[in-house]
């Protein structure tokens, strides 16, 4: 056969094509002559051969079939054969392929051969590709090659060594002796930073070993002070900085050595100053050394005045013009503004101007870190810079920028005004992307906030006349109309000049609604819902029938299904619609709009959802679903009657009975809810279940939601809950009242649902240990 072209000459031809097509010929003939060389078994030209098998695989083309012809070469006398094979079994094999167990006895040959280049080739591929069967046959040539004089086997033994306590780290004690003369060399540039690697790998992976190891962190703060007090050195210098590479290392085997541990910390923290303060920051060198070093310091127990240090360095990489940097400064703040809230507060301007960068992550991080920024004194200013951020950004973030701007407010707002302004103002300006459990949370907010609902009221009827393009917008001003709509147009408002309407106008502005194209589903029925509410509270009754008649043969389910039951509360409780039970009872003919999803969750056809007394998250999904949701619960009987008579004036501060003993229902990562029973007085079939739920973790859970579903045999229903955020370190709790009638021998599922340290979290249970008293 003719001598193989030279892997030059193949490179210089596969450059030449000018399709992918040509490549690929080009490959597929080359291939199918180094298959026919390896079937004659060509010792002359297989190292050619498989060299130019690596440089096609490299490309991305099949190269398996050298598998074997690697192992040839490895078993091959000549270094040049020994090197090409040792590459190709790196790139070739892995612990998925069989073939590579066989290289075992070449491996460990190698390893003992008297030319260091073949023993430093050895050490290379058992460190990229041993696989642990391979490592604990050949563990022990590796621990003697780390004891060796020779720092060039050193090196490579202690970076393989790193790959056999990866893969077992049992091994981890018979390298411990090697160690305690790796730290000695001079030779930095061959020896310690590949000892640091080793010394890091084992403290990471053991506890004892990080103990054995904290007495080395004096060693280690001399090499590091050398290192930044040294001269000019051409061996290892960097951009003017002598070997930043080694330098990185030591700041981060020092912060896994002094994290708890007081002792090694105060040990450090002289050296980690002077690397803060006298390291060049012009060069990006420079700039990584300094990230390192600032993560240590928050990693340890440092002193204070260096961690305020620490977070200056991290404000300077804010002024950066290189947006990797900053990157990198907005998230180590993100991780430290809770333990050093006040430092990071010095940089807020700087955060705030980050706001305004053209890169998406660099604005999102700066968004993220602005809002944790926030607190009772700066909460005006914060909200000012946060409100025009929200006008201005991209879509993409309108939705986590509200919600956050939703979360601040009610947590620090100075003033109820102010809270219900900034919400208009969220409102007004990203409505559309106000997510969905933000309308009943703001509905909750302006029910408890009772002096300010002729104000409310106002701000969103003018804010409808405006806009009504903005559905959560509409949404919200619905439910305010249909609930304050007396207050609208009395024209009683003490925050402003009351506006004069008339009730025709309010009614015009909400059937606009139902008829309007933009408008959704949900929105209309929340339109609808508000009209019938106010048949309560104006005197256009019949204009209100017929509204809600016409909408009795909606082709929208909903709408339909709405006004048919609207229609029969008219016509079954029309008597009793001037002495405020109305509107209580239009509740009760919805259930909770989520029960569907919570149903589908729990399983079973046998339980019904607890009826909810606040605003639904969403409308139910459709009416015949509905209907079969309400089950038994009789919508036109005495029981369901008396039920929502008994429940129109509640509130969820229930005392507690003292003979009945409270019951733990749920206790699972730091969350505890209880329950505690009591009789309702006017109707002794009706018990009263408060529920209590605590928080004993280190972080508040926010969007708490408490749900539940029970037996299609009882009537239940649940009231609003005192807030939506259960308080860390159980420095308070939430609660919410669940009124039962006729509760024997009662089952209940419940669904948790809320968000930990920026993580969203669910959960089921089962209920069924009640306590019998607590029904006799």
């Amino acid at each position: 056969m003719p001598a193989p072209i030279r892997l030059r000459e193949l490179i210089r031809t596969i450059r030449t094509a000018r399709t992918q097509a040509e490549e690929r010929e080009m490959i597929q003939k080359e291939c199918a002559a180094i298959r026919s060389s390896f079937r004659e078994e060509d010792n002359t030209y297989r190292c050619r051969n498989v060299a130019k098998l690596l440089y096609m695989h490299m490309l991305g083309y099949p190269a398996h079939f050298g598998q074997l012809e690697c192992l040839k070469l490895i078993a091959s006398q000549k270094f040049t054969d020994k090197r090409i094979g040792y590459l190709g079994a790196m790139l070739l094999l892995d612990e998925r392929q069989d073939v590579h167990l066989l290289m075992t006895n070449c491996i460990k040959n190698d390893l003992n051969h008297s030319t260091q280049y073949v023993q430093g080739l050895a050490l290379c591929t058992l460190g990229c590709m041993g696989s642990s069967e391979m490592c604990r046959d050949l563990a022990g040539e590796v621990e003697k090659l780390l004891k060796t004089s020779n720092s060039y086997l050193r090196k490579k033994a202690a970076l393989c060594a790193v790959h056999v306590i990866r893969k077992v780290p049992e091994l981890m004690e018979m390298f411990l002796p090697a160690t305690k003369n790796l730290l000695s060399e001079k030779n930095h540039g061959e020896i310690l930073h590949t000892s640091v690697v080793l010394l890091t790998e084992m403290c990471e992976r053991s506890p004892d070993m990080l103990s054995h190891f904290r007495k080395l962190v004096p060693q280690l703060v001399r090499i590091l002070k050398n290192l930044i007090m040294s001269g000019y050195s051409p061996e290892h210098d960097v951009s003017g900085i002598s070997d930043p590479f080694l330098q990185v290392r030591i700041l981060r085997l020092l912060r896994i050595l002094g994290k708890g541990d007081d002792d090694s910390s105060e040990a450090m923290n002289d050296i980690l100053a002077q690397v803060a303060t006298n390291t060049e920051t012009s060069k990006n060198v420079g700039n990584a050394i300094l990230y390192e070093t600032v993560l240590t310091i928050m990693d340890i127990k440092s002193e204070s005045g260096l961690r305020v240090l620490a977070i200056n360095i991290l404000g300077r990489f804010l002024l950066n013009n290189d947006k990797n940097i900053r990157y990198v400064a907005l998230t180590s703040l993100l991780k430290t503004v809770q333990t050093d809230h006040n430092a990071v507060q010095r940089h807020r301007s700087t955060i705030v101007d980050c706001l305004k960068d053209l890169d998406v992550s660099i604005k999102r991080r700066a968004m993220e870190l602005s809002f944790a920024l926030v607190n009772g004194n700066n909460i005006r200013g914060m909200m000012k810079e946060l409100l025009y951020f929200l006008d201005s950004c991209d879509p993409d973030f309108k939705a986590d920028c509200a919600s956050g701007i939703f979360l601040a407010a009610e947590k620090y707002a100075p003033s109820k005004r102010w809270h219900i302004d900034t919400i208009m103002r969220v409102l007004t300006t990203a409505g559309s992307y106000v997510r969905d459990d933000s309308v009943p949370n703001l509905i909750q907010l302006i029910t408890n906030s009772v002096e300010m609902h002729a104000y409310t009221v106002q701000r969103l009827y003018k804010a409808l006349l405006d806009d009504i393009s903005q559905q959560p917008l509409v949404q919200v001003a619905s439910w305010c109309i249909g609930e304050y709509g007396d207050l609208l147009v009395s024209g009683q408002c003490e925050e402003e000049e009351p506006i004069q309407v008339s009730e025709d106008e309010v009614l015009d502005v909400l059937e606009g609604l139902l008829v309007s194209n933009l408008s959704t589903p949900v929105t209309r029925g929340y339109s609808l819902t508000a009209i019938m509410k106010l048949s309560t509270r104006f005197s256009s009754l019949n204009r209100i029938k017929k509204v809600v008649s016409i909408y009795g043969s909606s082709i929208d389910v909903e709408l339909q299904q709405r006004a048919v039951e609207y229609n029969a509360l008219f016509k079954k409780y029309d008597h009793m619609s001037g002495d405020g039970i109305f509107t209580v009872c239009l509740w009760s003919v919805f259930p909770v709009l989520q029960a569907n999803d919570l149903l589908d969750l729990l399983g079973g056809n046998d339980v019904v959802p607890i009826i909810q007394t606040t605003v639904p998250t969403k409308p139910a999904s459709a009416g015949g679903e509905l209907l079969d949701l309400l089950g038994d619960l009789s919508l036109t009987g005495q029981p369901a009657a008396h039920l929502c008579c008994s429940v129109a004036n509640s509130h969820p501060a229930i005392p507690v009975s003292p003979f009945i003993p409270p019951m733990t229902a749920y206790n699972k990562n730091g969350l505890i809810i209880e329950f505690t029973f009591e009789r309702s007085n006017p109707n002794p079939n009706i018990a009263v279940i408060t529920i209590h739920a605590t928080n004993s973790t280190e972080a508040d859970m926010t969007e708490f939601v408490f749900q539940a579903a029970v037996p299609k045999t009882f009537q239940l229903q649940l009231l609003s809950p005192s807030s939506n955020v259960v308080p860390a370190f159980n420095q308070g709790s939430v609660t919410q009242v669940i009124r039962v009638l006729n509760p024997q021998k009662l089952r209940m599922r419940i669904k948790l649902t809320y968000t930990h340290k920026g993580s969203p979290v669910q959960d089921l249970a089962e209920v069924n240990n009640f306590p019998p008293q607590s029904w006799q």
